[in-house]
């Protein structure tokens, strides 16, 4: 099934010739739209799917112990939804596509690995699924995979990166004295494993926009190996950074390359977003 097919009801129209005056008329069909509760560029999530999602998540949510609210539990099926539907079509623009026999044949696969095709239905029923919406979700899910894999495979092995070595401290005043010591001599290093014994302050290796705290990224970055910054104020305390090392194109961590991954998908799906027409249709 097709997201937004229309369904097809034969059912006399009021306005039809009646069969006195043309003997051959037929019945004219009436064209009956599914129900949309979410809809982007005129393809959506029908009021079924939308509705199984919801109680999937109060489900799981209840025997997992997470408490929230009805409108919380509904933005973020509203939310993972319009992501699902922005990358499926992102996938469709790339000119991927997935064909009936081989959704078809994803779905046989799943049923002979869990044991039949009455495990499959029984599994379909108890997770709020019918046939037809874990097909839909199932043939969604290859498209998103397929253009989360595009927009990772973006991110290269290497980046622009910098080593750096931090000093962190909770007040302004404790961060002063020991910039006023390291710009009178003292050895920054050694400084440093003061306040953090087990690495020293060494941050390691990182590309820009991989730390947490954006003030610290953006001072690592405008500085030069050997260079130390001024105070930097975060929402975790009070930085003194120094610049031990920067390479242009240095091998990426998995941690790193994850981060940068992620970064990407945000950035794409805002850019997504904003080119899209969305229509949310859930009082």
């Amino acid at each position: 099934m097709v997201i937004g097919m229309l369904a097809v009801s034969c059912v006399p129209s009021q306005t039809q010739a009646t069969p006195k005056e043309s003997p051959s008329a037929t019945l004219a069909p009436t064209i009956t739209q599914v129900p949309m509760a979410i809809s982007i560029n005129n393809i959506g999530i029908s009021v079924e799917e939308y509705q199984q999602e919801l109680l999937r998540l109060q489900q799981a949510q209840t025997q997992l112990g997470i408490a929230s609210t009805p409108e919380e539990q509904k933005q973020r099926v509203i939310d993972d939804f319009t992501d699902q539907l922005l990358l499926e079509q992102g996938a469709v623009q790339a000119g991927f596509s997935v064909d009936d026999a081989g959704l078809q044949a994803r779905i046989d696969a799943l049923a002979v690995q869990m044991g039949g095709q009455d495990k499959l239905a029984a599994w379909e029923s108890e997770n709020n699924y019918t046939t037809s919406t874990f097909a839909e979700a199932m043939k969604r899910s290859i498209s998103v995979a397929w253009q989360r894999d595009q927009i990772a495979s973006s991110i290269a092995a290497t980046a622009d990166q910098v080593h750096v070595r931090q000093i962190l401290v909770q007040t302004e005043s404790t961060a002063n004295d020991l910039l006023a010591q390291i710009k009178a001599g003292a050895d920054f290093a050694t400084l440093a494993l003061t306040y953090d014994p087990v690495t020293g302050g060494d941050l390691g290796w990182f590309p820009q926009g991989y730390l947490t705290q954006p003030e610290v990224d953006a001072a690592a970055f405008s500085l030069q190996p050997g260079q130390t910054s001024e105070i930097i104020k975060s929402a975790i305390g009070y930085h003194i950074i120094l610049v031990i090392e920067k390479d242009p194109q240095h091998e990426l961590s998995p941690d790193a390359q994850r981060v940068l991954q992620e970064k990407k998908l945000t950035e794409w799906l805002d850019a997504a977003r904003s080119a899209s027409q969305i229509m949310i249709n859930i009082p």
